[in-house]
């Protein structure tokens, strides 16, 4: 089992549902976190399951709605290890469900501030370090939505966030700094709802394939954690 000992990792959106699984899966990999809420009684939860594990783990908070959230949770990895070798980019909030040509301008920006500028901001702010290092691993959530024009901003906005992840390989290529983007599958989460195909933990281990390729291993890619259910821990 390949670990990640001394490794840091910042997980957004990780008090609860997928962040929170991808969380205690890179702590059983010996992975120390930054563990992401809003505010900073949302990651009591995910802090107590942590304990178990003997790593280090540190608390940031901020909405990424707005530039003062995403400067706070900088500020807070700056503060705390001063770096993250891993960075998940899971936070996403999802549109309305309307339709296509119903949805506002103010609604679109909305999406895009969370789903997709956030996550530019997060890796302008730690990649450049990352490339310095000469390590890195960057993983920004996709999703397999299609063809649900209701939900049009939030497809959107995924579909930004492939093409994002594949321009920035392309940047990092040859630095050692890998980033991919991962489909987590369609989870029983707050956001997916109790329809979905799959309970949240069957997001592990296939989530933290990306985490874990060796040195120079392929980028700009997509990975479908459900592709890897079969394996085990």
């Amino acid at each position: 089992m390949k670990l990640l000992e001394g490794k840091w990792a910042l997980v957004t959106g990780s008090s609860r549902g997928i962040g929170q699984q991808i969380a205690t899966g890179l702590a059983g990999r010996k992975c120390n976190l930054v563990v992401h809420g809003r505010k900073p009684g949302n990651m009591a939860r995910t802090l107590e399951l942590l304990k178990p594990f003997d790593v280090q783990v540190l608390g940031v908070s901020g909405e990424l709605s707005d530039r003062q959230g995403i400067r706070s949770v900088i500020d807070g990895v700056r503060s705390g290890p001063g770096h993250v070798d891993i960075l998940y980019n899971n936070a996403a909030i999802m549109s309305a469900w309307k339709p296509i040509w119903e949805v506002t301008p103010e609604e679109w920006l909305d999406i895009f501030q969370v789903n997709l500028l956030a996550m530019i901001a997060l890796c302008n702010a730690f990649a450049p370090g990352m490339k310095r290092r000469g390590y890195g691993r960057i993983i920004n959530l996709s999703s397999g939505i299609r063809d649900t024009p209701n939900l049009a901003p939030y497809g959107v906005s995924k579909s930004a966030v492939d093409k994002y992840t594949r321009d920035l390989a392309a940047e990092l290529k040859g630095s050692n700094v890998l980033a991919n983007y991962l489909d987590p599958g369609w989870m029983k989460t707050d956001m997916g709802g109790e329809d979905a195909m799959y309970p949240v933990e069957d997001v592990l281990p296939g989530a933290l394939v990306p985490a874990l390729l060796e040195d120079d291993g392929p980028s700009g890619q997509l990975f479908a954690a459900q592709d890897y259910r079969m394996l085990v821990g």
